[in-house]
């Protein structure tokens, strides 16, 4: 397995200096949140994913891809009824894809719960043909490219639309496209019915890309998940990809918190 840290961790630090510190801490990848590159995550150029890629092999990391794609920006939105936002959407999520490409990276962690959530008076049903029917776009103009969109489903409590792993990877079928796969969090699937472990033996057929986390935001094994149980299901599975480090609590502080979690890992997996 390899391991890998997302890098708003360290957003107040420059980007070279951010992958420097997550490579001597240890990580073999980096994870990339659009809004560290550009403050208007929608102005993302190539020379952007230039620097990106360049700091990264500075480093000696691996560029996983980008997550948190719709953050911070105004103007999209996944599942819309005015067919010029969804246009803008596309656009920009093929641009993602290209740039990520670019970076050497392969996965895009689509999540950004606030630009997928159902407008007053759209159905679930309605929204879900809209969003589907874009990524399938989405998809074609990127299939070439080496990349892949992981939806993430998240917890009710932050979504009404893909609030469930069941409903990711509905939606994921529903795209049939081979670059777009389903994407697991721990910290979202301990609000699966059965658990988490559970969630991990059920939908792992789609799982593209996996997120550690702990039900309280901190880092894996912050809290109160069984990460050594999380592992050794994940293992079993054949999964073999990579588990990138994101958390929301930065506890104690953001260097502290990256390297107890790293550690955490490297035990629960040993």
């Amino acid at each position: 397995m390899k391991f890998a840290l997302c890098n708003e961790i360290f957003r107040t630090l420059p980007l070279e200096d951010a992958f420097q510190k997550i490579a001597d801490i240890g990580y073999e990848g980096v994870e990339v949140a659009p809004f560290t590159l550009q403050t208007n995550p929608r102005d993302l150029s190539e020379s952007d994913a230039d620097r990106c890629r360049t700091a990264a092999e500075r480093a000696g990391l691996e560029v996983v891809g980008l997550h948190w794609l719709m953050a911070e920006t105004e103007g999209l939105h996944l599942t819309h009824n005015d067919p010029a936002i969804l246009e803008v959407t596309k656009e920009y999520l093929i641009k993602l894809g290209q740039l990520t490409a670019r970076m050497n990276g392969s996965i895009l962690v689509l999540g950004s719960p606030q630009q997928r959530n159902l407008l007053p008076g759209v159905s679930y049903e309605e929204a879900f043909e809209r969003a589907v029917s874009l990524m399938q776009e989405v998809c074609r103009e990127i299939e070439g490219d080496g990349v892949a969109f992981a939806i993430e489903p998240l917890a009710k409590v932050e979504t009404d639309f893909l609030s469930s792993c069941e409903q990711g990877r509905d939606f994921v079928q529903a795209v049939n496209h081979p670059a777009c796969g389903l994407h697991l969090d721990v910290k979202a699937m301990t609000a699966e019915p059965d658990g988490v472990c559970h969630a991990i033996r059920e939908y792992y057929p789609e799982c593209i890309h996996f997120h550690a986390n702990d039900s309280n935001l901190r880092g894996p094994g912050q809290g109160a998940t069984n990460f050594k149980e999380v592992a050794e299901t994940l293992t079993n599975t054949g999964y073999a990809k990579w588990v990138s480090v994101e958390a929301f609590d930065y506890f104690p502080n953001s260097y502290e918190c990256a390297k107890i979690s790293l550690v955490n890992l490297q035990e629960s997996f040993c």
